[in-house]
């Protein structure tokens, strides 16, 4: 395994990191403390081309590797995590898995207006009664002539209330079992689709999350992602790369706390010397430091292996449970540098704090996690 970034890699981190400074970083307090979704923003971000990362040229993307992605998810969360997970949200799970699962028609009606940021995405699976048991789907989709009619709801949905494009899993009752699942694509405004409110959260704030809910919803037969009953593999995979890609977004923004520990450690003082002197601080810097590395050198190995098309189970999920601990860990020991400064909402490692929660909850959460590694591990022949 090679991590050493490209040329065009170090290019691409370096106008992303440019973009954050300039645009992100000076929003992010307000979109926080609006919990508006910064809709300006994004139409920025599809003129740049950020939405379209992973898809081939042809379809209007860059035609870029997920070692590109998962530095572009880093480097936009040291602004803001919130709305990274936005764009996460559109680019990765909703536009590059319909790109991955798609068919050729389904690709050129859908793909230009996502990539371009016309059209916002959101990737529908939770469920009210399904988390964790994601296979266990309660939404269904029966065939009546040309469409499929849906019925269910959908919990927990990043971009909810903005998307005009839905990847929804539902149950097609004619297969049993895992194969009785499969994915559609749904456009708002489709007759039954509903979204509630957006719900109000702890961290996050900005990217709008919402219970998305289907009565009697007709969606065309053209509108079936694969094959019918196809939906658990599809699922599979997305939840992989989705891992591996989010858990940049823990990396990200623990580093910015970090940083910001850092430098506040150098410029205040108590007994008459700058804090980052005495030896607990110290201690606190080094762990926070290496941590960080560690979660970043994980990420990037199952970046490595996506991009190589080998098996990456395990490793998304080493890079999703360890970043989600590690932030908690970090932003936590950030706080403590500032003391009762890091409290109050004027500094952003309070910001940081409050946004490290979701990483072991969203995705799969920790305990999910390990189940999945200690499965991968009992099964595997390899010592």
């Amino acid at each position: 395994m090679d991590f050493t970034l490209t040329p065009e890699q170090t290019e691409l981190q370096g106008s992303i990191r440019e973009f954050t400074a300039k645009k992100l970083i000076p929003l992010a307090h307000e979109i926080d403390e609006s919990e508006e979704f910064p809709k300006e923003l994004f139409k920025e971000m599809g003129q740049l081309g950020y939405f379209g990362l992973t898809i081939p040229e042809e379809y209007g993307g860059m035609g870029l590797d997920f070692m590109s992605a998962s530095l572009v998810a880093e480097e936009l969360s040291k602004g803001s995590a919130g709305v990274t997970l936005s764009f996460a949200a559109h680019a990765f799970l909703c536009t590059y898995n319909l790109y991955a699962f798609a068919d050729e028609a389904q690709r050129r009606k859908y793909l230009p207006k996502l990539i371009s940021g016309e059209w916002i995405g959101a990737f529908a699976l939770t469920e009210p009664g399904s988390g964790s048991d994601s296979t266990n789907l309660a939404t269904t989709a029966t065939l009546k002539g040309d469409a499929y009619v849906l019925n269910g709801s959908k919990m927990f949905i990043t971009n909810g209330s903005v998307a005009q494009v839905f990847l929804v899993f539902a149950r097609t009752p004619r297969k049993p079992g895992s194969q009785g699942v499969s994915l559609f694509i749904v456009e708002r405004g489709s007759p039954g689709l509903s979204v509630g409110k957006d719900i109000p959260k702890l961290g996050t704030r900005g990217s709008p999350l919402n219970e998305v809910s289907f009565n009697e919803c007709s969606v065309p037969v053209a509108n079936l992602v694969g094959k019918e009953g196809r939906g658990i593999s599809h699922m599979l995979r997305a939840l992989d790369v989705e891992r591996t890609l989010l858990s940049g977004i823990a990396i990200g923004a623990a580093q910015a706390a970090f940083d910001y520990a850092l430098d506040y450690s150098k410029k205040r003082r108590q007994f008459d010397a700058p804090i980052c002197s005495f030896q607990l601080v110290q201690e606190m810097l080094a762990q926070m430091a290496m941590e960080i590395e560690a979660a970043r050198l994980l990420v990037r190995q199952a970046a490595w292996r996506l991009d190589n098309k080998m098996d990456i189970n395990r490793h998304a999920s080493f890079a999703k449970l360890f970043g989600a601990q590690m932030i908690m860990r970090v932003t936590q020991m950030a706080m403590q540098v500032f003391g009762g400064y890091g409290f109050c909402r004027e500094f952003p490692v309070e910001r940081f704090y409050r946004d490290a929660a979701l990483m072991g909850l969203g995705g799969g959460t920790n305990e999910i996690q390990k189940l999945i590694i200690a499965r991968d591990l009992i099964k595997s022949k390899v010592k």
